[in-house]
């Protein structure tokens, strides 16, 4: 089964994939204008691979947990994917990526970050 991960920011949105179960590769980022250009671009992005599932993260624990779910779960329902959808615990996700990634290139703000956290999220989902 073909699967995507997105990690879910306001700038930037981190994508993975996932084609053979076992090898979780992060793609480029999708840079995030407004909600409607984001949607449309992971719905693209989601064909183009022909993904059969996406994996999600959603932050657990923290203050704002409940607000961001809400927000990330609002984003989701732009998608109208006619897949099936999972959520997974991205807690520290995002600071894992930055030790992951220290010194193999600069923390500028392209997205590489977030598409190593959504690859961190797929690999979670995976049980890796």
């Amino acid at each position: 089964m073909k699967l995507a991960s997105i990690d879910v920011g306001l700038k930037r949105i981190g994508v993975a994939i996932c084609l053979d179960g076992s090898i979780v590769l992060p793609q480029n980022a999708i840079l995030r204008k407004n909600r409607n250009q984001a949607a449309k671009d992971i719905q693209t992005f989601l064909q183009e691979w022909q993904i059969e599932k996406l994996i999600i993260g959603l932050p657990k624990g923290g203050s704002s947990e409940e607000e961001m779910e809400r927000r990330i779960k609002h984003f989701v329902s732009l998608l109208a994917l006619e897949i099936p959808v999972a959520y997974q615990d991205e807690q520290g996700s995002s600071f894992e990526a930055k030790e992951l990634t220290m010194g193999d290139f600069k923390h500028k703000r392209d997205g590489r970050l977030d598409s190593v956290a959504a690859k961190i999220i797929l690999e979670r989902y995976l049980g890796q």
